[in-house]
């Protein structure tokens, strides 16, 4: 089923106390502010926080735990990693797969990709599996065509009962951290396109019924036009997470 949802990346930042803080605030302000919105809200810490921020969420609300990764083994001799099993005994119901910074740093592909959607599927995770090209790409012109090839290679070998479960999040890497910003016209072409594509591969009914975030520097001041594009259905949000007047207001944007 479609939903709006905005989903927090916290990245490699906060400490225990910065955490507690953070969400604590996020929190109210949801309940006081945004109780009306739409959204559904995600919000994704470092590995070690998760139990922490889990047990700051009230039950059966609107805000829910992410990780922002999983490994494609269910257990073994795996030196600091986090199997998707692990994450759901835990309380986790969302994890963010092929962020452009694991695609980048950790040089993850789409086969490897692919195993991780099936760990993190197997384990009753939703994925929110992230697409997007470099700044090259696009002045290549050739942004659509590779991420076709991206999703077709990540994702599109899921079955349609599968693939429901999966949100997909369009971020452009050259607007990643750099302040730079897609326009909602941009934005909306390329989300419209992976709609498209998901048509193709399944049905009209699947692609109508998928979640399509972007994930590109959208911030409180941007986030209500981009959001109003007919294919956005929300954000995942970096740096504006980490501020939870800001974070709110994006929430808001719907």
């Amino acid at each position: 089923m479609r939903k709006n949802i905005v989903a927090g990346n916290w990245k490699m930042n906060t400490t225990l106390q910065d955490a507690q803080a953070l969400v604590s605030e996020i929190v109210h302000m949801v309940q006081d502010e945004a109780a009306s919105s739409p959204a559904e809200v995600v919000i994704c810490p470092p590995f070690p926080l998760l139990p922490v921020v889990g047990r700051l969420l009230p039950e059966g609300g609107k805000l829910h735990l992410g990780a922002q990764n999983c490994h494609q083994k269910e257990s073994g001799a795996f030196t600091g990693e986090v199997s998707a099993k692990l994450l759901a005994s835990i309380g986790t119901e969302y994890v963010i797969l092929g962020h452009s910074e694991r695609r980048q740093y950790f040089r993850e592909d789409d086969e490897l990709l692919s195993q991780k959607l099936k760990a993190a599927l197997g384990a009753g995770l939703k994925p929110i599996f992230c697409v997007g090209e470099s700044l090259e790409t696009r002045e290549a012109d050739e942004t659509f065509k590779f991420i076709e090839k991206q999703l077709k290679d990540g994702l599109f070998h899921l079955s349609n009962e599968e693939f429901a479960q999966v949100v997909i999040a369009y971020e452009p890497i050259w607007a990643i951290g750099t302040g730079k910003t897609a326009t909602s016209q941009q934005a909306q072409e390329v989300h419209a396109f992976i709609r498209e594509q998901v048509a193709r591969a399944y049905d009209a009914e699947q692609a109508q019924n998928t979640t399509i975030l972007y994930g590109g520097s959208a911030n409180a001041q941007n986030a209500r036009e981009l959001f109003s594009q007919p294919d956005v259905d929300g954000g995942l949000i970096g740096g504006a997470s980490l501020k939870s007047r800001d974070f709110t207001e994006i929430i808001k944007s719907f």
